[in-house]
């Protein structure tokens, strides 16, 4: 260890400046990645935290949920197919409401109070168990969305109460309301007076005990026509959009990771070859080729865990300074992971350094000296 931190003291410049961009770079990595979090469930975090296991949308909708409408005659076809217990309409529609004094577009679920498709993040108050009673994202507060307060339809002037606080059930960025489903068809009907009727969005189904969703949600789009059924996980993954997110965000990852990978790799690389001679002669005087190499990880450990360190004491502060309205949620598994496969990616592009090391022929000292007494 002296050897190493013997060097890192007489380049503290250098040594810091690496340690520095390593750790710029790891926060990117890992903000990227809390973003990409945050950002998914705000587009489906009702769909994902809502109690039902299996969503049937209109077949045309091809899986978006704003595009969805299903006809009264599914709701008993659903109902008839084996494995189904219960079936009740669930509604979802963007309206503009007034809130805080404002106007704020906002998605609204209409759901059937103790049957599926009810939100399961109510992390404050109770669930709306009357009309013109609501739970809203606890992230949206301060827009006028908390306990006691009451929003109004700009169409119509439906009254809204809130009554309770969800997390991470947002849908499509935007504040959302669970109701019952009679307030939501008051709202539709605001907003649409010459509209027969207000027909569901989706249909939200609870399997039957020892019924699989997937298989559930397979029979049903067979059985039942003009309708496709999906589980709860690809409702969330298979909603338009996300997987376009999922590989734009990859491939910045890829990248970043890729930088550092190049970064640490050449920096030693060409530390090992500035001071090849002294090496050499390190060698020549009996320091072992281990212990050299020895010295050389621990320098790599130096930078790359003082950059690990900037990199999350970097996203923390960026948590605490972000906007509320895309709250980042930082996951310990997320930092974990990413730390070591950033551990990782250091090691192997050092290798070429250390073979680098490995390699050193102490005798080339003699052999210089030699040719040089000769001349």
């Amino acid at each position: 260890m002296l050897l190493a931190t013997s060097e890192i003291r007489r380049a503290k410049l250098r040594f810091s400046l690496l340690t520095g961009a390593v750790g710029l770079l790891v926060f990117l990595i890992l903000f990227q990645q809390v973003l990409l979090g945050s950002l998914l469930q705000s587009f489906t975090g009702a769909i994902e935290n809502q109690s039902a296991p299996v969503l049937v949308y209109g077949a045309e909708a091809r899986k978006n949920v704003e595009g969805s409408i299903v006809t009264p005659d599914a709701i008993p076809a659903v109902q008839a197919v084996e494995g189904v217990a219960t079936v009740v309409p669930l509604g979802e529609g963007t309206f503009t409401m007034e809130a805080g004094g404002t106007q704020v577009d906002t998605a609204v679920f209409g759901f059937t109070p103790g049957g599926p498709g009810e939100p399961t993040k109510v992390v404050a108050g109770r669930l709306p168990q009357a009309p013109g009673e609501a739970v809203a994202p606890r992230e949206d507060t301060t827009k006028g969305f908390d306990i006691g307060q009451t929003v109004t339809s700009s169409a119509g002037g439906v009254p809204v109460t809130i009554v309770g606080l969800t997390e991470q059930s947002r849908f499509s960025v935007a504040p959302t309301l669970f109701t019952p489903f009679a307030t939501y068809e008051q709202l539709r009907r605001a907003a649409n007076p010459d509209a027969r009727a207000v027909l569901p969005t989706l249909l939200a189904v609870d399997p039957a005990p020892g019924v699989d969703p997937a298989v559930l949600a397979d029979r049903i789009t067979a059985q039942v026509p003009g309708v496709e059924a999906l589980d709860r996980a690809r409702a969330v993954s298979e909603a338009p959009g996300v997987a376009a997110v999922q590989q734009s965000f990859s491939l910045i990852l890829l990248l970043a990771f890729i930088v550092v990978t190049l970064i640490v790799g050449f920096f030693f690389l060409i530390l090992t070859v500035q001071k090849a001679s002294s090496l050499t002669l390190l060698r020549a005087v009996g320091a072992p080729a281990g212990y050299l190499v020895k010295a050389l990880l621990q320098q790599i450990g130096v930078v790359v865990g003082g950059g690990l360190v900037v990199g999350v004491a970097f996203l923390f502060g960026a948590k605490a300074g972000a906007q509320a309205g895309l709250p980042l949620q930082v996951e310990p598994a997320t930092v974990i992971a990413t730390c070591a496969t950033v551990i990782v990616f250091a090691l192997l592009a050092s290798s070429v350094a250390v073979v680098r090391v490995l390699r050193i022929d102490p005798f080339s000292v003699v052999t210089r000296q030699s040719l040089g007494g000769t001349g």
